[in-house]
C-alpha cells in the first residue's frame, strides 16, 4: 500500500499531533491527504464517540520511522497505518506489540488479512481494465490478457513483482486459493511469454490511467480506484474483476506504545463490521471485514464498485503480506533482471 499512497503524502497538512498522551487519548499515524481524511471520517470519529476518547493524528512516510522510535526507546505513537509488506517486515523485526485476541476479533477477516502483530483495515484491488470500444471481444480475466491470439490489442503491465507474479500464475491456471507459496519459476516463464506483446510498463497510478486515456493501450492491470476517475470523466473503460488481486492496508501498535491497551480496543472497533461499513462512503477502497456488507449500511452503487464486495471477493486472490514481507528484496532483484533482458 505504501507504493500507492506515497503520492498523497505531499497533500497532507494540519494533521500533526500534540506530543503529550493521556489515558483517554491515542495518536494515530497514517499517510495524510484524502486517504487519511477518509480514515478520520470512516474510522476515527466513530471510535472517538464509542470510547469517549480523543484521537490525535500525525503523518509519516513509512516503517523506517516506526523503527527509529522503537530502537530509540522513545515511542510516541499508538497506532500506525502501514502497507501489507511493511506490516510483515515490521513484525519480523519485532517492531510491534502482539495483538491481544481476547480484545481484537478477526471474525469476518480473510486469513491473509491479519497476523500476530497487525490486522488489515481495508483492501484495494489490482484488476484488469480495458477499453471496450477498442476491442472486438472483451477480456474477462488475466487468462484472456495473456491470450494475444484471441484477444488482440495493445497491452501494458505494472513494473513490479508483487501482484504481477500472482497475475501470471492465475493466467497460467493456478487456483486463487493455491497461489502460495508462489511458483516463482513458473511465474517468470509466463511473464516471458507475454513480454514481447507488452507495449508499455507503468510505474505509477497516474501513468496507468494516462495510458488508457490517451489510447496508448487497450488493456492493462490497474488499481481499482483509478478506474473510477476515468469513468467519472466519461472515458469508456470496464473492469474485469475475475482473477484480480486484493492487497491490504493494515494497522499495528509500535512496541512500547504509551497507550497499548486503549489502542487494542480502538483497533477492534476499527475492524468491526459496523465501522468498516463506513469506508466506502468516503473512498473507493473495500472493507477488510466481509461482514461489513451484511450491515445494510453500504449503498448498492458503492457495493458495485467496492473491491471487496462479496461478488468481487469470491473471484479474486488475496495477496499475502507475510509471503512478500520475507521475499520482497530477493524477488525485486529477480524482477529487475527480468526487465533488463
Amino acid at each position: 500500500m505504501k507504493r500507492i499512497l506515497a503520492t498523497m503524502i505531499a497533500a497532507s497538512a494540519g494533521l500533526s499531533a500534540a506530543p503529550l498522551h493521556a489515558e483517554d487519548s491515542l495518536t494515530y499515524v497514517s499517510w495524510g491527504g484524502n486517504y487519511q481524511q477518509a480514515e478520520r471520517d470512516a474510522f476515527l470519529d466513530p471510535i472517538e464517540d464509542e470510547l469517549g476518547i480523543t484521537i490525535r493524528e500525525e503523518t509519516y512516510t513509512g516503517v523506517h520511522e516506526v523503527r527509529a522510535q522503537v530502537l530509540s526507546g522513545a515511542v510516541t505513537w499508538d497506532i500506525v497505518d502501514l502497507g501489507g509488506f511493511e506490516c510483515a517486515q515490521g513484525q519480523a523485526e519485532g517492531l510491534f506489540e502482539d495483538l491481544d485476541w481476547n480484545v481484537v476479533s478477526t471474525e469476518g477477516l480473510d486469513e491473509n488479512a491479519w497476523s500476530d502483530t497487525w490486522v488489515s483495515i481495508l483492501y484495494y484491488s489490482t484488476v484488469l481494465a480495458y477499453n471496450p470500444e477498442a476491442l472486438e471481444k472483451a477480456p474477462t480475466n488475466f487468462t484472456d490478457f495473456w491470450d494475444v491470439e484471441n484477444f488482440p490489442g495493445r497491452r501494458a503491465l505494472y513494473n513490479e513483482a508483487p501482484t504481477m507474479l500472482e497475475a501470471a500464475l492465475l493466467a497460467d491456471g493456478v487456483p486463487k486459493d493455491e497461489l502460495y507459496p508462489l511458483d516463482i519459476d513458473r511465474a517468470f516463464a509466463k511473464l516471458e511469454e507475454i513480454k514481447p506483446h507488452i507495449d508499455a510498463w507503468w510505474d505509477s497510478g497516474a501513468q496507468s490511467i494516462q495510458l488508457l486515456a490517451d489510447g496508448e493501450v487497450d488493456m492493462l492491470p490497474i488499481w481499482n480506484g483509478r478506474i473510477e476517475v476515468l469513468k467519472e470523466e466519461g472515458f469508456p473503460v470496464e473492469i474485469a474483476w475475475d482473477q484480480g488481486t486484493l492487497s491490504v492496508s493494515c494497522v499495528a501498535i509500535p512496541k512500547g506504545a504509551p497507550n497499548k491497551d486503549l489502542a487494542m480496543k480502538a483497533i477492534n472497533l476499527m475492524i468491526s463490521p459496523e465501522i468498516q461499513a463506513n469506508l466506502p462512503q468516503y473512498i473507493n477502497y473495500g472493507p477488510a471485514n466481509a461482514l461489513a456488507f451484511d450491515t445494510g449500511k453500504i449503498a448498492e452503487d458503492k457495493v458495485a464498485t467496492s473491491p471487496s464486495a462479496p461478488e468481487h471477493l469470491k473471484v479474486q486472490a488475496v495477496i499475502s503480506p507475510s509471503y512478500w514481507g520475507e521475499r520482497l528484496t530477493e524477488l525485486d532483484e529477480r524482477w529487475d533482471a527480468f526487465m533488463l533482458k
